[in-house]
C-alpha cells in the first residue's frame, strides 16, 4: 500500500473532518478542538516549549492515520519523570533536550495515540512512522499513556524501545445502579466513613451543583478559572493553561464539558472541570477559594461517581498519582509508556532503571488491590 507520510506544524493545518473521523467517541482530549484548543491559546507553541510536530499519513486524498507529536525543550507537562534521566545525560556532557514526545499535552490519560482509520492495520502503519518518531537527531522519543495493545503492537515493530509501567486510581461500575448501590458494594467501615465526608460536607452550608454543556455561563467559567490559578498559586507556580484555553472548549466542544461547582449560599467557592467522552469521565481541573473539611473528596470524587451512575457512564478517570483514592473505591490500573533512547551506552542505563522500576509497581500494585474498600463477599 502506497501512503504519504506528512508533518505538520498546527492543528490548523489539518481538516477537523478529517482527524476527528480517526478519533475514537471515549477520547475527548485526541479531538481536533482540544489539541487546537492548547495551540491557539498558546500553551503548546515553540515560546512554551511544545513545538507540533504531528505525523499525518495519507492515501491518495484520505487521511487513514495521525499521530500527535511535539518537539519539547524540557519535561514539564508530561507527567511520566524523566528529569533525572536528563540530569544524567547532560553531565556525562550530551544534550538531552530538544526530546520527541507523543502524548498529550499536561494530560495523563490513558488511551490510544496513534489514531487509524478502520481497516487500516496498526503495525504496517507503525512500521511507516517509526524512522519518523525514533529519530536519532534527537536524544529521545516517548510514548507517553498508550494503550496495552498500541505498546504491544509498537515493540513488536521496534522491540528495542524501552517500557516503563505506572499506576494510575480510576473507578469501574460493578453494576452498583446508583451510589447507594455503590457504598452497599463497601465494607461497612468504609461505606460509614464515606457517609462521614459527604455529611461534614453539608454541615459546613456547602451544596453541591453540577452544570454541563452550555449550562456552564461565562462567570461560571471564569469561578472555575479562578479556583484553578488558585491551585497552582499556592505552589508557587504559574498554570499551564489559561482561561482563553477553556473558553475554546466550551465554545467548540461543550457537550464534553461537566463542570462541578460548591456553593456557600449562593456563591460558587469551589469547583473542578471534567471532560466525558462515551463510556468515561475525566476528572481533570481543580480549585477552591475556601478550605472546608472532605471537600476535595466530595467535588472531585463522590460527585464525579454520582455523575457517571446517573449518566450511564462506565468509568471515572480522577487524574493521575492520590494513593487516597483507593479507600474510596478507585482501583489500580497499570499504565505503560515507551522511550527511543539513541545512545547506546546511555540506553542500557535507563534500560536497566525501567526494569527495577517495573518491578516496584508490579509489587505496589498487588498491594494497592489489596487494600481496595469492597466487600469481600
Amino acid at each position: 500500500m502506497q501512503w504519504e507520510i506528512e508533518t505538520i506544524a498546527a492543528m490548523e493545518q489539518v481538516s477537523v473532518t478529517d482527524w476527528n473521523a480517526l478519533v475514537p467517541a471515549d477520547q475527548p482530549f485526541l479531538r481536533h478542538e482540544f489539541l487546537h484548543a492548547l495551540e491557539a491559546s498558546e500553551a503548546v507553541s515553540a515560546a512554551s516549549g511544545w513545538t507540533p510536530r504531528h505525523l499525518l499519513v495519507r492515501s491518495g486524498s484520505a487521511l487513514v492515520a495521525a499521530l500527535p507529536r511535539y518537539r519539547k525543550d524540557h519535561s514539564y507537562g508530561e507527567y511520566v519523570f524523566d528529569w533525572a534521566w536528563a540530569d544524567a545525560w547532560e553531565r556525562a556532557g550530551g544534550d538531552y533536550y530538544p526530546k520527541g514526545l507523543t502524548a498529550i499535552p499536561f494530560t495523563p490519560v490513558p488511551g490510544p495515540r496513534l489514531l487509524l482509520a478502520p481497516g487500516i492495520e496498526r503495525q504496517a502503519v507503525i512500521a511507516a512512522l517509526a524512522g519518523h518518531c525514533c529519530d536519532d537527531a534527537l536524544s529521545s522519543w516517548h510514548l507517553l499513556f498508550a494503550e496495552d495493545d498500541e505498546v504491544d503492537a509498537w515493540l513488536a515493530v521496534r522491540p528495542e524501545l524501552l517500557e516503563r509501567q505506572a499506576l494510575q486510581f480510576q473507578w469501574r461500575d460493578r453494576g452498583f445502579g446508583d451510589f447507594a448501590g455503590f457504598l452497599a458494594a463497601l465494607s461497612a467501615k468504609r461505606r460509614k466513613e464515606v457517609k462521614r465526608e459527604r455529611r461534614r460536607v453539608a454541615e459546613q452550608g456547602l451544596t453541591m451543583r453540577r452544570l454541563s454543556g452550555q449550562a456552564i455561563d461565562t462567570a461560571a467559567l471564569a469561578h472555575f478559572y479562578r479556583c484553578y490559578q488558585m491551585t497552582y498559586f499556592e505552589r508557587g507556580q504559574q498554570p499551564y493553561l489559561t482561561l482563553n484555553f477553556f473558553r475554546r472548549l466550551r465554545a467548540t466542544m461543550p457537550e464534553a464539558l461537566l463542570l462541578i461547582q460548591a456553593r456557600h449560599g449562593e456563591r460558587p467557592v469551589a469547583a473542578a472541570l471534567c471532560l466525558q467522552g462515551s463510556e468515561t469521565l475525566y476528572g481533570r481541573y481543580w480549585g477552591s477559594e475556601v478550605e472546608a473539611d472532605c471537600l476535595h473528596f466530595e467535588t472531585c470524587y463522590y460527585q464525579g461517581i454520582e455523575h457517571c451512575l446517573a449518566h450511564g457512564l462506565t468509568r471515572f478517570d480522577p487524574g493521575t498519582q492520590g494513593e487516597h483514592k483507593l479507600s474510596r473505591g478507585f482501583a489500580p490500573r497499570r499504565l505503560r509508556s515507551l522511550h527511543h533512547i539513541a545512545h547506546p551506552g546511555f540506553r542500557h542505563a535507563v534500560a536497566r532503571f525501567c526494569a527495577e522500576e517495573r518491578a516496584h509497581v508490579a509489587a505496589y500494585h498487588l498491594a494497592a488491590e489489596a487494600r481496595l474498600p469492597f466487600r469481600r463477599d
